[in-house]
Parts: structure tokens; sequence; C-alpha cells
């Protein structure tokens, strides 16, 4: 055995890893109170009650005519019921009367029912017929009729800390009668890129060089999860540039995100900077793509280090990357959204590493969706993102997968923020 095969770290499955981020990582960002209008994307950190009933008292839930719904059975000649229109209610008001039987009100969506009324026919379904209105004989009692605490009732928790505020968790609050939350404070990432070959978008380069698209799509990718992105640019691969660069980072970040130098070689020094620093884990995850990838600590502040190939940055980032940043923001819920597609591809691999294969969903003659996968495999390959809407998930056991066979798909909608 050489040298290089005796310190070659041993593939950890992708599970343990995000199991290690689960059992290591946790909140690290303090709170503060923000407005309403400003909690979308926020990581709630208080506990949201209900002060009051929701809806606070019965009311419509369209617009039509309330009235005493008429116990037993309706016989089939009796289509309708001719009642007396005593009233009439919009949202926002209250009738100071009392409905009898026999008699019913023009009420509309979002108003108090009163006293007498259980049952509302939608106006579609009624008729007038001067001070009178026929309603359908049929209709069950309590029909259209929200009733008082329908969706939330006095007292009850309706919103747990943890969970990160989407449009209807803000809507939510704001039904409660919430104008501000409180929240977690904005997980602060210092971002590099690390390689003498990069050259910045928008400046000449020469012939062998490469523009850094690994920088700004990490950049988006962490904007999306809601955190405060600073960014140091390119490094040189300089030891002391490297160890320089990270140990200010370490001062004023709550995670540190690399690009490049984590692999083997003797110009990848951001390992040995960390290691000078701190500790690491160096993770060759058993997947594809994606093999290297670092996780450790300077001083107290994480670090994770991606791999350089773009695609492998990227799908590393939103298997690895994405879980560990929610689990520093505070958030409970860190699962990788996935659901069920039809393959509409062949595809052969070895066992023993877990696979990632980018495709975009069509629909199938059956109206499921279907898995195309796009032909290329190379990590270094961008444009596969481009096209694709996710990607399909081989297991580390399987080793083959045939048209109209089942998979897990990943999907970029849930996975980019």
């Amino acid at each position: 055995m050489d040298d290089c095969t005796a310190h070659r770290p041993t593939p950890l499955s992708l599970d343990e890893a995000v199991g290690r981020i689960a059992r290591s990582y946790g909140a690290v960002t303090g709170t503060e109170q923000v407005p309403l209008r400003h909690a979308l994307g926020r990581v709630l950190a208080e506990e949201v009650e209900a002060p009051v009933n929701v809806p606070p008292a019965a009311v419509s839930a369209m617009d039509g005519w309330g009235f005493a719904a008429e116990p037993g059975q309706v016989s089939r000649a009796e289509r309708h019921r001719r009642l007396n229109v005593v009233g009439r209610v919009p949202a926002g008001s209250v009738l100071d009367r009392g409905v009898e039987p026999g008699q019913a009100v023009r009420i509309f969506t979002g108003a108090p029912v009163p006293a007498g009324v259980d049952t509302v026919a939608m106006q579609e379904d009624c008729r007038t017929d001067g001070d009178a209105v026929l309603v359908p004989a049929a209709l069950p009692r309590g029909a259209n009729v929200r009733s008082a605490g329908e969706d939330m009732t006095a007292g009850t928790v309706v919103l747990q800390p943890g969970r990160r505020l989407r449009a209807q968790e803000v809507g939510l609050a704001a039904a409660v009668g919430r104008s501000t939350l409180t929240v977690r404070k904005r997980l602060r990432v210092v971002l590099f890129s690390t390689g003498d070959e990069l050259r910045e978008p928008g400046t000449p380069k020469p012939g062998h060089a490469i523009y850094d698209a690994n920088r700004y799509t990490l950049a988006a990718q962490l904007d999306g999860l809601g955190v405060e992105v600073r960014d140091l640019g390119i490094l040189p691969d300089r030891a002391d540039a490297t160890r320089a660069a990270l140990a200010e980072a370490a001062g004023t970040a709550d995670l540190i995100v690399t690009s490049g130098g984590v692999s083997v070689g003797e110009e990848d020094h951001v390992k040995a900077a960390v290691n000078a620093l701190g500790s690491i884990d160096l993770w060759t995850l058993a997947i594809k793509p994606g093999k290297p990838l670092a996780l450790g600590r300077i001083g107290d502040t994480p670090f994770l280090g991606l791999p350089g190939n773009p695609v492998s940055a990227m799908v590393t980032f939103l298997l690895v990357g994405r879980p560990l940043v929610l689990r520093l923001s505070g958030a409970s819920a860190v699962a990788t959204p996935r659901s069920l597609v039809v393959a509409g591809f062949s595809f052969a691999k070895k066992p023993g590493r877990r696979e990632f294969l980018r495709a975009r969903l069509e629909r199938g003659d059956d109206g499921r969706p279907v898995a195309v996968k796009f032909p290329s495999d190379s990590s270094g390959v961008l444009t596969s993102m481009v096209e694709a809407d996710g990607l399909v998930d081989m297991p580390a056991d399987a080793t083959a997968v045939h048209p109209g066979d089942m998979v897990e798909f990943l999907p970029f909608t849930g996975l980019f923020g």
C-alpha cells in the first residue's frame, strides 16, 4: 500500500454526512424583532399563539341567502322553499334582529350569520320573487357556514419556533393580529473561491483561464436561504494568503464557505490552512458528482469546503451545505424535498456510490411526470444544471434504471430556497 492509499479517507455516505450535521450543529445566531412585512424567509424564534378565535364568530362562506334549515326528510317534489326576506348582512356589519323560521336574509362572504341562521344557500342556486326568495329545499344544516374558531381557536399555538416563514405563515401571523415577529438573525456567511486559473467575470482573461462561476452560483444559493453573504472574491493558490483569509473570516462569520482547494493536490491549500487554524473532517462523500468535501471549524466558526467543479459545487451545496446552513440558522426542518416520478431513460452504474443524475421533467401520456436524463454526466457541464429541473437520486446499491421505473426526484424548486 502506498502513502497516498494509506491516507485516503474512507468515503462517507450522504446519510452519514447529513446525520453528523444534525448531531453536531445547531442555531448560532441571536434573535431580533422584525415587522411582519420583512419576515418572509426568516426563521421564527418564538411561539405564535392565537389570542382569539378565527373566525371570531360563525360567518357565511359565500354570497347567498341565510336561513334555518328544516329538520327531517324533504320530498323529491319539494325542490325549493319560499322564505320571506327580512334583512341584509354585508361583511363587517351585524344584523340587529334575529331570523325566525320561514325567514331569510341576504348575506355576503365573511359576514356574521344572525341568530336563527344556521345555513347559507349560494346565490346562484336561489331565485328572488318580490319580497321572498326561493332556496334549495334539500340543503343540509350548516352548509356554507364557517363556525367560530373553525380555522384557529383562542389559546392555540399556531406557529412553532424553528419554522422558516413562507407567505402562508406570514399570512397566518397577520390573521391572529401580529404586526411583528421574533426571528433568528440572519446567518453571516463568508464566501470565496480559490484557484490561480480563475478570473472575475467582466475582466480580461488569458486563454487558459476560466471565469469564476462557482462563487456566483453559491452566493445565489445562499441568498435563497436568507443569509448575509460577504464575498472575499478569488484567493490565489498560496498557503499564506489562504490561511490569512480564513483567519480573518473566522472572526466575523457564522460560517465560512469555500470552493476548490479541498482535494489532495499540491496546490490545494484550503485543507492544510483549516487544519492549521482549527480542525477538519475531510469528507470524501460516496456520491457522484461531488466526492471531495470538507467540513470542520476554525476556532468556533464552522467551515464548509466544496469541490471546484461547478456542478459538484452546486450539488454538494444542495445536499450538504443547505442542511448545514438551515441548522445554523435555527431551522427545524432541513430535509431535502423529494417525490416519485417515472424514469424516461436507461442508466447503468456500479454499486457502492450514490449518484445524482440531472434531469428535466416532461408530462407522460398518462399525465404523470417523467424524468428525462441530461445526456452528459460531467461535473464540469454547468449547462446541465440550467436544462435540468432537478436530480434523480440513484441509491448506492442500485445498478440500473429502465424506462417506466419509479425513481426519487429532488426538484430544484424546493432546493433553491
